[in-house]
């Protein structure tokens, strides 16, 4: 497994995480096998925005000796009063999910208590008046709940609650559907997109990557919004490349499933590769680094898509992008200009005149 020190809280996550949505479908054997064989391989990282109520039982049984091992995120605001989820911004309502949450899953503590699904103004002014925030809050104090975290789908919403500072993590969903406006929860524009992220890595919030199959519209041709299907390796290096992102957490109803995302582990490069969107992203949006390293090996050595993060980072106001740039072992000063990665670039960026902007910016001009 590899993991990702979050920059707030310093829990190491894994990269893989959970997303339990199918897996109250499954038998409780199934489901518990699955659940523990993601836990012997390294998965650390639960959610709980599950779609059945059986979900927390079956964690409760896998998790029972490892669960001080694991990082929960749990939801105020799912409601599963009809054993199928359900959302509600109602105090008592929310108080009853979470004792009854707590029991099932057998612990006396959440890792991340999350603020939970709101994607509208008038949502979050719901979740304030009814008094959900507020004891949201006095969990934290209590230690109940050791970090506050957002579920939304919505980066102008988003961007308005990380502005009160008490969000450490957000679940966010990313996948290339959305972030070219195909979908659902295609909210936001491409570049308001990125921005979140990039302002999520900025501020040392960390992202938990929800939906990244897009449903699994993204895995068949008949169904993908681009006509041509992406794997899911492919699916899951594109949200681990976006900025601020600490974990994905595709949803698994079984073993299969599970052993499937864990794939993303022993992937080769080329199984990684997601280029091929850049012959069918919107014209729109090309011209914009993505961090896919596709231009990769670059002659000169320069680790180019890290060179574009910082300086990415380093213009929104990240006071810690720039050293972190400082310490790459090639600038962007040292590119060759060759038009190597020009070429190989697969969403058009003409990153040799983008070296020459991010040298003089940091002053190597």
């Amino acid at each position: 497994m590899e993991y990702r020190i979050h920059p707030r809280t310093k829990d190491k996550i894994s990269v893989i995480g959970i997303g339990t949505g199918p897996i109250y479908e499954a038998p409780e054997r199934e489901a518990v096998e699955t659940l523990s064989y993601a836990c012997e391989h390294g998965v650390n990282y639960v959610d709980f925005a599950t779609a059945g109520a059986e979900t927390f039982r079956y964690a409760g049984l896998a998790f029972a000796s490892v669960r001080r091992e694991l990082l929960y995120q749990v939801h105020f605001g799912a409601n599963y009063e009809t054993g199928e989820y359900g959302w509600t911004t109602d105090l008592d309502k929310v108080k009853g999910q979470i004792d009854w949450q707590l029991s099932q899953l057998n612990t006396d503590y959440i890792d991340f208590g999350m603020i939970h699904c709101l994607d509208s103004a008038g949502d979050w002014e719901q979740y304030q008046e009814n008094g959900v925030l507020d004891y949201l809050l006095e969990m934290k104090k209590s230690g109940v709940v050791r970090h506050i975290g957002l579920s939304t789908h919505t980066p102008e919403l988003a961007g308005r609650i990380l502005d009160s500072g008490i969000v450490e993590q957000m679940m966010f969903s990313i996948n290339p559907a959305y972030d070219y406006q195909h979908g659902e929860y295609a909210a936001g524009s491409a570049g308001e997109r990125m921005d979140l992220y990039r302002r999520c890595e900025a501020e040392g919030v960390g992202i938990s990557v929800m939906k990244p199959y897009s449903g699994g519209q993204l895995l068949d041709d008949r169904t993908s919004p681009f006509g041509r299907a992406l794997t899911k390796i492919q699916c899951l290096q594109y949200a681990l490349d976006k900025p601020g992102v600490l974990t994905v957490l595709p949803g698994v109803r079984n073993l299969d499933e599970m052993k499937e995302a864990l794939s993303w582990l022993e992937a080769a490069p080329k199984e990684r590769d997601y280029s091929v969107l850049g012959t069918f992203t919107p014209k729109d949006v090309t011209g914009t680094c993505v961090y896919c390293n596709h231009c990769a090996p670059c002659p000169a050595g320069l680790n180019i898509g890290l060179i574009n993060k910082y300086y990415d980072l380093a213009r929104i106001g990240d006071d810690m992008a720039a050293d972190h740039y400082a310490k790459l072992e090639k600038h962007a000063s040292d590119c060759l200009h060759c038009g190597h990665c020009d070429r190989r670039c697969p969403f058009g960026v003409a990153q040799s005149r983008r070296m020459e902007e991010i040298s003089e910016y940091f002053g190597e001009a």
